[in-house]
């Protein structure tokens, strides 16, 4: 089973070299930090920054140098800075390869709902669904069940949606999955982790071939 930097350590196996990736709240951030030193990439925030690095170490902190939440994060030698109008033209404009969000619930038919819980305040959606809404390549992280235990891969989501139809993959601290026309397709199990696991942690439709590999960080 995977801790929270498992997942964004698997999930920076798919960033590729060239990719302009935007990260979302929470695990997402946590990509920036297991991609290869091999490859070029430029990390977006809506927030107007294109060219973030890695969080900084403790210490070095700058409170001016934030990401979208509102992290302090480092930029990369040639960063750029921006207002909204032109990060979200980039976001609209389909200009950014690669989307990783963060869920509360994911559908098997890659409806995402990631960002109100009625009754509880937030202070809006704000860039999320733009992002589902331009972004081609969307990769959920997330914890396969909520804190009660209760799956957050489900048939349909009883959530409000930020997008529908617009996820591709999603990894959790159980599995990788990707969203078809049939549901979830189990495509690794997490180390550790049994195929009956992850159908127990499952409410949606689950495609699970005959050999499920474990997976590779």
């Amino acid at each position: 089973m995977l801790d929270k930097n498992g997942i964004a350590q698997r999930i920076a196996k798919e960033v590729k070299d060239g990719y302009y990736v935007n990260l979302g709240i929470g695990i997402p951030t946590l990509v920036a930090n297991f991609v290869r030193d091999d490859i070029q990439v430029e990390f977006q925030s809506e927030n107007g920054i294109l060219g973030m690095g890695p969080f900084p170490y403790e210490g070095e902190e700058d409170a001016d140098l934030i990401n979208a939440g509102k992290q302090t994060i480092t930029a990369l030698p040639g960063a750029s800075f921006f207002d909204s109008a032109l990060s979200f033209s980039m976001i609209r404009g389909q200009h950014v390869d690669l989307t990783i969000l963060g869920a509360m619930e994911v559908a098997d038919n890659g409806d995402i709902a990631n960002w109100k819980i009625p009754g509880k305040m937030v202070k809006g959606m704000g860039g999320a669904m733009d992002l589902v809404a331009s972004a081609e390549n969307i990769i959920v992280a997330m914890m396969h069940t909520n804190k009660a235990g209760q799956s957050k891969l489900l048939k349909q989501c009883t959530l409000p949606l930020t997008g529908v139809g617009c996820v591709r993959k999603i990894v959790t601290n159980l599995a990788v999955l990707e969203v078809t026309d049939q549901g979830f397709l189990l495509q690794e199990r997490a180390p550790g982790v049994s195929v009956d696991e992850i159908r127990k942690a499952t409410l949606g439709r689950l495609v699970v071939p005959e050999h499920v590999p474990e997976m590779q960080l």
